[in-house]
């Protein structure tokens, strides 16, 4: 078990709808990190931006950017974390990849699709919550628009990450900073989110506000609004281990069933 756990950001702008350009993109951010990390997270649909243009852009799971992952994650012995426009039978998927350097992936499928601009109308919902157990940290990742939807969060797995890759628009990322701050605190995890920056291809401005946040809800990350940036933070087990028995706030939890 690795008592810490060394996790790169990428906040970045997005190169709308051209995969290969993303990729090559994130290749020179990952490889500027200036030391080894256990975990590097990439924004949402980090090969397209927030395109809802699927037919066009999407990709199978035998494709391009799963490749890339899995080199990406081999080559540098990090696990990679982002979300893609996946076809799979017949439907698209906005789907979350952890890619472990040994190649080993979990998928997790966005289960609240943004009604607002139509995503339930382009893909499919996820109906599985996904715990992924890497290096001894449990983790669980989610995607943007499900931050605001804390009972699909709430803390039932004794995880020790949050983590959530999003498209978080500009105009309403004051919820983002709030919500994100309040999942680490309700759930005693350290709660990770990574957003883009720029303006994307139907002329959304997004702002980044990427963030790391204890299980107190202490900022400890200092990323600057609307700019490229790569930041590193070191999560510690003893910081969960000793508010987490000091404080037992998880020991309260209501039992609930999902539906």
């Amino acid at each position: 078990m690795h008592e810490q756990l060394k996790i790169a950001l990428i906040q970045s702008d997005l190169v709308w709808e051209n995969p290969e350009q993303n990729r090559k993109h994130f290749t020179e951010k990952i490889e500027s990190i200036p030391s080894a990390v256990d975990v590097v997270i990439l924004p949402e649909m980090f090969t397209t931006g927030f395109t809802m243009n699927a037919k066009a852009v999407a990709e199978t799971m035998q494709g391009k950017t799963v490749e890339w992952m899995k080199n990406t994650a081999s080559k540098n012995n990090t696990a990679m974390v982002g979300s893609l426009i996946i076809s799979e039978e017949n439907k698209y998927f906005n789907r979350l990849l952890f890619v472990e350097p040994s190649g080993k992936i979990t998928v997790y499928n966005k289960r609240h699709t943004f009604t607002l601009v139509g995503e339930d109308k382009v893909f499919a919902a996820g109906t599985e919550k996904i715990i992924v157990n890497y290096k001894g940290w449990n983790i669980c990742p989610l995607i943007c628009y499900d931050l605001r939807f804390p009972v699909w969060a709430r803390n039932t797995e004794d995880y020790d990450v949050l983590i959530y890759v999003a498209n978080w628009p500009k105009p309403r990322v004051s919820a983002w900073d709030a919500l994100l701050k309040a999942r680490a605190i309700e759930n005693m995890s350290y709660c990770i989110g990574v957003n883009r920056v720029g303006v994307d291809g139907v002329t959304s401005a997004y702002s980044g506000h990427s963030a790391v946040y204890d299980v107190l809800g202490n900022l400890i990350t200092a990323f600057k609004p609307d700019k490229e940036q790569t930041e590193i933070v070191v999560l510690e087990k003893n910081h969960i281990s000793k508010y987490r028995n000091k404080l037992k706030f998880l020991d309260d939890r209501d039992a609930f069933t999902l539906h």
